[in-house]
């Protein structure tokens, strides 16, 4: 790998720690929302993860750790962003306006305690990234002056 193939991997971190947490705040913010665009409650979304990497086999990614293989290594990349299949949850509300004829109302099922930690998940997985850029940034500045 290259000297910016680090940066890269991390940027492509970054990206994708940032369109998750994005998710998981639309989550908490439609947290009560009974009625959407199509019609029924709010859908907790999901974000799946995959690797920008080529496939390769497992004997080829033990060759290309011990340097006999000059394979690319990727980064991570939002395969999708899906909506969770689960039941909403229904409350007693006859006087709610989505209320149906037995006075139930269908709510998203969505934990603010699993959002919270998907959000510092997230953060944490940003940060983390973010440190790992400045270290890179850190050893190429210093790679500079050692050359003057």
């Amino acid at each position: 790998m290259n000297l910016f193939g680090v940066m890269e991997v991390s940027g492509s971190a970054l990206q994708a720690e940032r369109i998750r947490a994005e998710v998981v705040a639309a989550n908490m913010a439609n947290a009560e929302t009974t009625r959407t665009e199509d019609g029924g409650p709010y859908r907790r979304q999901h974000v799946v993860f995959t690797s920008t990497a080529p496939e390769q086999s497992f004997a080829g990614q033990l060759l290309g750790e011990s340097g006999q293989s000059d394979q690319e290594i990727g980064g991570v990349r939002v395969a999708a962003v899906v909506a969770d299949q689960g039941n909403p949850l229904r409350r007693f509300d006859p006087g709610h306006p989505d209320a149906d004829k037995d006075g139930y109302v269908s709510y998203p099922d969505i934990n603010p305690l699993t959002e919270m930690v998907d959000l510092m998940g997230a953060t944490r997985a940003y940060g983390l990234n973010s440190s790992a850029v400045q270290a890179e940034k850190g050893m190429l500045s210093a790679s500079l002056d050692i050359l003057k």
